[in-house]
């Protein structure tokens, strides 16, 4: 005779442990690492070359007014923080002041290009111009015609973040599937429908690439704008404190601001990515992460 024990009035229920396919643990692994190398590696090649960088200056004693070792430039950065701080702030209002106009001109204008043929083959080709005409070339002219500094600077920064905007939305407006763009009309949609539920979306991951590419270009057009015109005071950017510092041979204080405008390249292209991936990430194969 066997005995049975209830437990509490419920009958215990014994699962197997489950045991993962050997393919699948190599695939969970690979994805780890991969994860913790995408930070972790681009940090070992920054300490690297810093390393590198303050050998190389020990070693063939190098002076520092030609390159100065990493630590002086940390220094140069940490006593002149204000002074840079500013600067890059009248920089950045230039850079994203002209990326705002960039994005509202070049999105409104392939909107144009998209819906008439005709207002496309009459202003592309100036677009086109503005992009393949170095901005180096027409800044000066602008300054000599544009009395405020601020706006000189503007269109210099807008010049430049411009095309990749247009350029990039015209193609997606245009990417939309043509099977969809047939049944809109079958079913009666309106041009402004059509545009608003199938042309906008299609255009969306096209914008958000041409924003990329914009958002470092406004940057390099504002530097490059701050240069040509060379004025100091207290609306100076950047590129003037660079300037000046090679004038007074102040080369720690030099590379502290061409350290402070890479880093807020990096920044400004992560923002932008993190844009992507935001309005992308739930929908479009291009930010939907697969398993290889």
């Amino acid at each position: 005779m066997v005995e049975t024990t209830p437990n509490s009035g419920q009958n215990s229920v014994q699962t197997a442990p489950i045991v993962l396919d050997p393919v699948e643990m190599r695939k969970i692994r690979m994805a780890r690492n991969e994860r913790i190398g995408r930070w972790v590696l681009p940090i070992i090649v920054v300490i690297l070359s810093i390393a590198g960088w303050e050998a190389f200056c020990v070693i063939n004693e190098v002076p520092h007014y030609i390159i100065p070792r990493p630590g002086r430039v940390l220094n140069a950065l940490i006593e002149d923080w204000a002074l840079l701080i500013s600067s890059l702030g009248y920089t950045l209002l230039i850079t994203f002041s002209a990326l705002s106009i960039a994005i509202i001109g070049g999105v409104g204008l392939a909107v144009l290009f998209a819906q008439s043929k005709w207002v496309e083959m009459s202003f592309f080709p100036y677009a086109v111009i503005l992009q393949v005409t170095p901005i180096i070339v027409v800044a000066p002219l602008i300054f000599i015609y544009v009395d405020s500094k601020f706006v000189g600077l503007l269109i210099c920064a807008w010049i430049v973040a411009f095309f990749p905007i247009l350029s990039n939305t015209t193609l997606g407006l245009k990417s939309a599937d043509h099977n969809l763009v047939d049944m809109m009309k079958l079913y009666g949609a309106s041009r402004w429908q059509t545009l608003r539920f199938l042309r906008l979306p299609s255009a969306l991951p096209y914008f958000l690439g041409g924003l990329k590419i914009a958002g470092g270009l406004s940057l390099i057009g504002a530097i490059v704008a701050e240069f040509v015109a060379g004025s100091g005071g207290a609306e100076s950017g950047l590129a003037f404190r660079i300037l000046e510092a090679s004038y007074r041979l102040n080369i720690p204080r030099m590379f502290a601001a061409i350290l402070l405008i890479s880093f807020t390249g990096i920044l400004i292209f992560m923002f932008m990515t993190f844009l992507s991936w935001l309005f992308l990430h739930k929908w479009h194969e291009s930010a939907i992460k697969r398993e290889s």
